[in-house]
């Protein structure tokens, strides 16, 4: 049986990248087509909103467009908490995976547990050292574990690391030319991690799986859904470059079979769902697509 919950949705209004739309203007349009209508919301409140976007790297070193992701961070910690707080559920749309540096920490706050189910094509985990471009949506799995000693470029408003290794499961990655490029080894030994192509072959499975690797070790856990974890074909408006060079990706049926599990579990606390760039997207049909997919996910 699913669990009964009151869910409160934030709309966050900030693009990673620096543009000045993009991903920042995802909200309001989702809205448009009926996001909020689907969790019984006529309206969603007022949307996190960053300040103008700078797109470039604090002296070359630090985050992409770093003042905005701070303030972002600053703001979504709190109201994310405050939701948690009210015994509400957290319903998370727009901007892109940075998002979860404020969600996993606010969980975590809450209750003194936390853990993520992470749906997305890539890992996620790239070292500062190694990024190209020091956006924060590459890396925050890296800052949100810790791992091999990692430590934010600059003073985060939020705690960080906030997981464990065996608090973080992900499930669709295909990243493996993008990591390539980079130089950028696997943190398949380190975290749990299915592929696209075996999450595409068994979602429910999948998910099961990594539902229950985290219920062992945490009774509260966040559910995040990159939308680039959908294949080219599925999906076109996706926030960020060069999606349509990486191979496979899930279907919409796919993602909102493993989604619809992950949702029915108690442990689940909290949702999000980023990289959606409406410039992408004229007709908006894929926004439309997006608003059935919480639909039939949420449903």
């Amino acid at each position: 049986m699913q669990p009964v919950r009151v869910p409160e949705l934030i709309g966050v209004r900030f693009d990673g990248m620096g543009r000045a739309m993009g991903q920042a203007a995802a909200a309001p349009v989702l809205r448009e087509q009926g996001f909020a209508r689907v969790f019984g919301a006529a309206e969603a409140g007022e949307d996190v909103v960053a300040p103008p976007p700078v797109a470039r790297r604090r002296d070359g070193v630090g985050y992409l467009n770093e003042d905005a992701l701070l303030a972002m961070l600053t703001a979504l910690h709190e109201r994310t908490g405050a939701a948690l707080a009210a015994g509400r559920f957290p319903v998370v749309y727009g901007a892109d995976c940075s998002v979860l540096l404020a969600t996993v920490t606010a969980l975590k706050e809450a209750g003194g547990h936390a853990g993520l189910l992470h749906l997305d094509a890539h890992e996620d985990a790239t070292p500062m050292a190694r990024t190209d471009s020091g956006e924060a949506a590459n890396m925050e799995i890296r800052l949100l574990t810790g791992l091999d000693g990692e430590r934010p470029a600059a003073d985060m408003p939020v705690p960080l690391p906030a997981l464990g290794p065996d608090e973080v499961a992900i499930l669709g990655v295909r990243d493996a030319a993008f990591r390539a490029d980079l130089d950028v080894p696997s943190v398949a030994g380190q975290l749990f991690i299915r592929t696209a192509e075996e999450v595409g072959a068994a979602p429910r499975d999948c998910a099961r799986e990594a539902i229950a690797r985290l219920q062992a070790v945490t009774p509260a856990w966040w559910l995040h859904v990159d939308l680039d974890v959908l294949s080219w074909e599925a999906f076109r408006a996706c926030g960020a470059p060069g999606e349509a060079q990486l191979p496979g990706g899930l279907s919409w049926e796919a993602l909102t079979l493993a989604a619809a599990e992950a949702l029915r579990s108690p442990g689940c606390r909290g949702w999000s769902v980023a990289i959606y760039n409406p410039d992408l997207d004229p007709d908006r049909s894929d926004a439309a697509r997006i608003v059935e997919f919480a639909r039939s996910t949420a449903g």
